[in-house]
């Protein structure tokens, strides 16, 4: 049996769509529960239900064989799995953000609002930037807004929240999108089943 851990909410949905693509049984994934495990008619896959931050951890740990995770999770937890394919949902930018003038020239003892504190710390530590991160889990425009942070570090899909709030886009720092990760032992000692299950779904997202 691959156990498959599945991030709850809108990725999970699409992730369920590529599965079922890919010729994976997930059909006790579209019935109301509660449970956070459920298995497949054929028991050839075990599906958890997990928060999108701990998919990487579970995975790396071997409590699942596979997961789905978004880059910015993967970036932000460096966990010890192998990242192997772009399956493309949830397609946005991690971006330096703040008021228009804000940007020019950076300089020490930077404030910076953000949920993501190990991307921040690394991409400004690159630049020779030192920062004081603020780590917030929620609305962090609010942070350059208030008072509380010179510039923010977050995803950016359309741009729109950060326009309602008079910020703009200062630098990018990536683009992010969901990444199918596995077990480094799963991998060695399920490849029959996984190898398989893998090129089926680098198939379908490249239609």
């Amino acid at each position: 049996m691959i156990t498959i851990a599945l991030a709850k909410g809108r990725l999970a949905e699409q992730t369920i769509e590529i599965l079922e693509k890919s010729g994976v049984d997930c059909s006790p994934l579209k019935t109301q529960t509660r449970k956070l495990i459920l298995s497949g008619v054929n028991k050839d896959f075990r599906f958890i239900m997990v928060k999108p931050s701990d998919v990487p951890t579970y995975v790396e740990h071997g409590a699942a064989d596979i997961g789905v995770a978004g880059k910015d999770t993967l970036m932000e937890e460096n966990k010890d799995v192998y990242e192997l394919a772009d399956i493309k949902s949830g397609a946005c930018r991690m971006c330096v953000a703040g008021f228009k003038d804000s940007g020019a020239g950076f300089n020490g003892n930077l404030r910076v609002a953000t949920k993501y504190p190990n991307i921040a710390k690394d991409y400004f530590h690159k630049k020779g930037i030192d920062v004081n991160i603020i780590k917030l889990n929620g609305s962090v425009e609010l942070g350059p807004i208030i008072g509380l942070a010179d510039v923010i570090v977050d995803l950016v899909e359309s741009g729109k929240t950060l326009e309602a709030n008079g910020l703009v886009v200062i630098d990018e720092i990536c683009s992010v999108s969901a990444r199918l990760i596995v077990n480094k032992v799963s991998l060695k000692t399920k490849r029959k089943q996984i190898e398989p299950l893998i090129e089926s779904i680098k198939k379908v997202v490249q239609l």
